[in-house]
C-alpha cells in the first residue's frame, strides 16, 4: 500500500461531487475539527441540537463559543457563522457546494462504508494545501519527513492508505446505489444529554 491510493481515492470522490479539491482523513470529525481550526473560526457559531455528540464536543475542545440551534436539516447542515457543512452522512453526485467546506464520513453505516475515515471538499486551493499538511502533522505527505524541514504544525489525522485502497473497493460497487437519505430525527436531541448542561 502507499500514499497513491489515498491521491486515487480523493480524486475518485472529489469528481464524484464536482469539488476541485479533496483531502482524506481519519473522520468526519476530525474533518471539521481542522477546518475550525484552518479557518481561524473564533465567533460564536450554532450547532443543531440533533447531529452527533463530535460536533459540540469539538466546537468545546477547541474553546469555540456555540449555541444550539432547532434546525430540521436533511443531508447536511452548516455550522451557523461558518462555510464549513457537516455532510458525515450526504452522498449525492455533484453535490459540492460551492466555496464550502463539505465534511463527509465513511464510518460503518455511511454509503461508503470503509469503518472510519471522512474527507474534506473544498474549492479554495490554499486552504487545500494548507488542510493537507495539517492532516500529515505539518508535513508533506509524499516526502520523507526526516529529509523536510516542518515549517508548521499539524495533526495526526491522515486516512490510512490501506482504508483508501478499501473506499476505491466499495465505491467501485455502491457509487451508483440509492443512499440512505439521513435528517435531523435519526439523531437524539443533545441539549437534553447531561454532559450538556
Amino acid at each position: 500500500m502507499s500514499f497513491k491510493h489515498l491521491s486515487h481515492f480523493e480524486k475518485v470522490v472529489g469528481e464524484y461531487f464536482n469539488a476541485p479539491y479533496a483531502i482524506s482523513v481519519d473522520s468526519c470529525t476530525h474533518a471539521i475539527e481542522l477546518c475550525l481550526i484552518q479557518q481561524k473560526i473564533k465567533k460564536k457559531i450554532g450547532i443543531p441540537k440533533n447531529t452527533y455528540i463530535s460536533i459540540p464536543m469539538t466546537a468545546h475542545k477547541l474553546k469555540i463559543k456555540w449555541k444550539w440551534l432547532d434546525s430540521n436539516w436533511e443531508n447536511y447542515h452548516f455550522l451557523q457563522n461558518t462555510n464549513i457543512i457537516d455532510a458525515a452522512v450526504f452522498w449525492k453526485k455533484n453535490g459540492y457546494i460551492k466555496n464550502t467546506f463539505m465534511c463527509l464520513s465513511f464510518q460503518h453505516k455511511k454509503h461508503i462504508n470503509i469503518g472510519k475515515g471522512g474527507m474534506i471538499l473544498t474549492d479554495d486551493k490554499l486552504a487545500y494545501k494548507e488542510l493537507l499538511k495539517m492532516t500529515y502533522d505539518g508535513r508533506e505527505r509524499h516526502l520523507e519527513w526526516r529529509k523536510q524541514n516542518i515549517k508548521s504544525f499539524g495533526y495526526h489525522y491522515y486516512l490510512t492508505p490501506e482504508s483508501a485502497a478499501n473506499g476505491i473497493k466499495i465505491f467501485k460497487k455502491k457509487s451508483k446505489l440509492k443512499p440512505k437519505i439521513w435528517k435531523y430525527t435519526d439523531y437524539p436531541d443533545l441539549s437534553l444529554m447531561e454532559v450538556f448542561k
